[in-house]
């Protein structure tokens, strides 16, 4: 009991831990990122996936009901939002519209796994909305933005960290068992490894913010707010449409956790720069959730012990 206890007290202040560490260490994550060219994040994500896709089998992901309507939340959620307040900050617009668009994080299924989601129904949305909003995006975007996005820049960036673990835990679990198996006994290993690449964003999202002094702060704070309610409004509408196919974990991450470092490289080069600051803020906006829902599993389960 005490061991359990302790394991749930240390993930339940991992992920704001993580987020300070990574602002007092900004400057120092970025030295690390710039002498590693970048490859910091996308090695912690493969990582990460590959522990957690050696427990996928294959064979049992199955598309469903429920990815079609998660998939058409953020779709039309994500112009119902730039309508609402185009009108109002074609800026705080922008910012709202890559908040929902964004795809599902790669962090999700480790987390979902964590909340007790059916991993197998997480790895078909990371798939199916991966590849859905790589082809939707560039239509918005040539719309609402600047209009030089393409389907291959956004595949470009996600295909690669997507489908490379896949491909690598499927190759571990079938044609070599005993490191696929001793892989997916500790695949408890990507939370950690994932904490390091929340780090690693925190940190270059810190310096992001301290080197762009000249945006006013008004919209800023604007900005951060509209994260903050689309992402709760996202948690509470994924888990209420997850759990009428009987899995709310799954829809609550697959339509709340986002891939925020590709919403924020798509707001930067498409769209209004200044729009990064809402995906940004979402970064912590969805951590601070994650970690209350950790909380929340974690004393479900000590009641049920």
């Amino acid at each position: 009991m005490k061991l359990g206890l302790s394991t749930h007290m240390l993930r339940t202040v991992a992920m704001p831990l993580g987020m300070l560490v990574g602002v007092l260490l900004c400057r120092e994550v970025e030295w690390v990122e710039q002498h590693t060219a970048g490859m910091l994040t996308p090695s912690f994500i493969f990582l990460m996936l590959f522990f957690t896709f050696c427990r996928v089998d294959a064979r049992k992901i199955r598309f469903s009901t429920l990815h079609l309507w998660l998939i058409l939340f953020q779709i039309a959620g994500s112009l119902a939002i730039y309508y609402l307040l185009g009108w109002f900050n074609p800026v705080l617009a922008q910012g709202g519209m890559i908040c929902v668009l964004a795809p599902v994080a790669m962090a999700a299924v480790v987390i979902g796994g964590m909340l007790g989601a059916n991993i197998e129904t997480m790895a078909a949305y990371s798939l199916l909305c991966n590849v859905v909003i790589a082809l939707v995006a560039p239509i918005l975007l040539h719309h609402f933005g600047n209009g030089e996005c393409t389907v291959g820049q956004i595949l470009q960036k996600v295909a690669p960290l997507l489908i490379a673990p896949f491909v690598a835990g499927q190759f571990c679990r079938f044609c070599l068992p005993k490191l696929g198996g001793w892989v997916a006994s500790h695949s408890q290993i990507s939370f950690y490894i994932w904490l390091m690449s929340l780090v690693v964003i925190i940190g270059r999202t810190t310096c992001f913010i301290l080197d762009h002094n000249d945006v006013d702060r008004g919209v800023e704070l604007a900005l951060a707010a509209v994260a903050l309610v689309v992402c709760v409004v996202q948690f509470v509408c994924g888990r209420a449409i997850g759990r009428r196919y009987g899995d709310p974990a799954a829809g609550g991450q697959s339509l709340g956790q986002k891939n925020t470092v590709l919403a924020v490289w798509i707001s930067q080069a498409f769209l209004d720069p200044i729009a990064s600051v809402a995906p940004t803020a979402y970064i912590v906006w969805q951590n601070l959730v994650n970690s209350y829902q950790i909380y929340r599993q974690g004393r479900r389960e000590q009641t049920r012990g």
